[in-house]
């Protein structure tokens, strides 16, 4: 590979049925390289702390864990929203489920009818950090977020300083103290500090409970 060659944009391909996973590779194209699959909640988790994808093509509806299928997976992955990027790509375009995964993390949502091309697009879309719906699905996402307790959220967010939302965003997506204190040239027992400070206003306990308040609020 020379020096100037494009690196490949990596994948995880997330479905229970492997003919269909065989059938979604050959639709990838030549720049978008498949480095794991797995057909299980537990296998899913796995395969993307292994691997650590820039994309994850996710079912909704997966065998094994607790029952929370994609949506599950995408919380078992918290700690990796920061790089990782998932886009749910189902069979269902049932609200509640294009809901559910939406709110666990997900970037995207895809049917399967979607075709070769497009599907491709919204990889690419998702890997830069945009979202990428199948038509009429962001409908069902702007109806469930566009005013869904945004008063609420406005009025918990306001509770915290600029510097300490700078830290609550960095720590929520799984920096460590001595990152974050790089990240914002500033020392990490001041970091320490600003955390402290972000929990006791948030009433929350620990940085696994600020993950999933930001994931759940989606303002990661």
């Amino acid at each position: 590979m020379s020096d100037h060659e494009p690196q490949s944009l990596r994948v995880v391909l997330v479905d229970d049925h492997a003919i269909f996973r065989s059938g979604l590779r050959g639709a990838l194209a030549a720049d978008i390289e498949v480095v794991a699959e797995a057909a299980t909640v537990e296998q899913a988790i796995a395969a993307i702390h292994d691997t650590l994808p820039a994309v994850v093509l996710l079912d909704v509806h997966l065998p094994g864990g607790r029952g929370g299928g994609g949506a599950e997976v995408i919380v078992g992955c918290a700690d990796l929203l920061a790089h990782t990027r998932f886009l749910a790509l189902s069979v269902s375009d049932q609200a509640e489920d294009v809901v559910t995964v939406i709110r666990a993390g997900a970037r995207g949502y895809v049917t399967k009818t979607i075709d070769a091309a497009e599907l491709n697009d919204a990889i690419r879309r998702v890997a830069a950090g945009d979202a990428a719906f199948s038509p009429r699905l962001a409908g069902f996402v702007l109806d469930a977020f566009g005013t869904q307790n945004v008063a609420q959220i406005d009025d918990e967010l306001d509770k915290l300083s600029a510097r300490e939302l700078e830290v609550m965003r960095l720590i929520a997506r799984g920096y460590s103290y001595k990152e974050v204190a790089a990240d914002l040239f500033i020392s990490t027992k001041t970091v320490e500090s600003h955390v402290s400070a972000v929990l006791r206003k948030l009433q929350l306990s620990n940085r696994h409970e600020l993950s999933r308040w930001a994931v759940d609020r989606r303002i990661l």
